[in-house]
């Protein structure tokens, strides 16, 4: 298949209202056959462990591609054009490194958050006036999280929707009589952004003994991620906390799992319980494996997630994350990063994969 063909597969596989098995089975073998042929490190990586186009021959026989490779390798399938889009991660872990996936076209990508997005957190409402608690494209253009809320208030955001952060972060002054001339209103409010900002945003509230009630239908983004920029709270502070000082409950305070490697995000249904079942739409899936052998482990024993994103037509199909998770009915719980012998697993993973793509 040539690339506009399997952009048009998938952006009609995403428009389906549902696929099952074997027609989830079907793409991703496509996917990978594209990928194969055309991205010479997932070759060299799937020859040296005598993986070909023969025997893979479902979605969860492609093998993992673990997610520090996008620091090392140019993992497209597209040669680079002046016209790409490049989403970069923050580097915090790796400040010298910064990993890199290339979207020769952003169709797919957004096809995936606005359906995606439209089901999980709009829940019907088809716009809805929203406040953003995190930089824009123009401050982060590399930002994969800039460009999803930029999405997020040009799809369904009313006129009224509003920057709520200013060159140095946060725009305490601006948020807190924001959130009060919404408190007084009928209108619902959506304030989406990084847990961090919203910590800034407790703090703020707190400084000023403000605690404002907003209107019901009112709603909470955050899609995790402090990275150093604020205290971390535990979950259960945290929504607990959210949902007192400005009156969300707390089915409504969803959370957002994502990252730059992927292009489909997960959503949980609301943090009434902590942690919550995060899961995806139906062009995505996950497993949970041990990193060191890259079996799949027992049901309901933890392990490395690995998700295979078939709108990463461009990349590789299949991640191994550095996130630890366990399968539970109706998705997975997200359970941390990554640590002990289960980090050193995922390192080893890197390795053989760098040592592969060389070989």
């Amino acid at each position: 298949m040539t690339a506009g063909e399997i952009v048009s597969a998938v952006l009609a596989f995403i428009a389906q209202d549902s696929a099952s098995d074997e027609q989830f089975d079907r793409l991703a073998l496509q996917l990978f056959a594209y990928q194969f042929t055309h991205n010479p490190p997932l070759r060299r990586f799937c020859q040296q462990r005598g993986l070909t186009l023969r025997n893979v021959r479902r979605w969860s026989d492609i093998p993992a591609v673990p997610i520090d490779a996008f620091k090392e390798l140019e993992l497209r399938c597209a040669a680079p054009a002046s016209s790409d889009r490049v989403f970069m991660t923050s580097g915090t872990t790796r400040s010298e490194l910064k990993g890199r996936h290339h979207h020769p076209t952003l169709a797919v990508y957004d096809s995936s958050m606005t359906r995606n997005f439209a089901h999980r957190f709009m829940q019907g409402q088809s716009r809805m006036r929203m406040g953003i608690l995190f930089p824009d494209e123009v401050a982060l253009p590399n930002s994969s999280l800039a460009h999803y809320l930029a999405l997020a208030v040009r799809e369904f955001g009313t006129a009224d929707s509003a920057s709520l952060v200013g060159p140095d972060g946060l725009d305490a002054d601006a948020a807190c009589a924001a959130l009060e001339r919404a408190a007084h209103s009928a209108t619902p409010l959506a304030l989406l952004g990084a847990s961090a900002s919203f910590v800034h945003l407790l703090d703020a509230l707190r400084q000023r003994e403000l605690s404002v009630r907003l209107p019901a239908g009112s709603r909470v983004l955050d899609t995790g991620g402090y990275k150093g920029q604020s205290r971390e709270l535990p979950l259960e502070n945290f929504y607990q906390t959210l949902s007192a000082a400005l009156g969300v409950e707390r089915a409504l305070c969803i959370n957002m799992y994502g990252m730059t490697e992927l292009s489909t995000q997960f959503y949980d249904a609301g943090n009434a319980t902590v942690p919550s079942v995060k899961s995806g739409p139906h062009w995505i899936r996950s497993r949970v494996v041990d990193p060191l052998t890259g079996r799949e482990v027992a049901p309901g024993e933890r392990g490395i997630l690995v998700h295979c994103d078939l709108a990463n037509f461009n990349s590789v199909t299949t991640i191994l994350t550095e996130d630890v998770g366990v399968t539970v009915p109706g998705g997975f719980l997200l359970l941390g990063r990554a640590d002990g012998a289960q980090a050193r697993g995922c390192s080893l993973a890197v390795e053989e994969f760098i040592r592969a793509a060389a070989a």
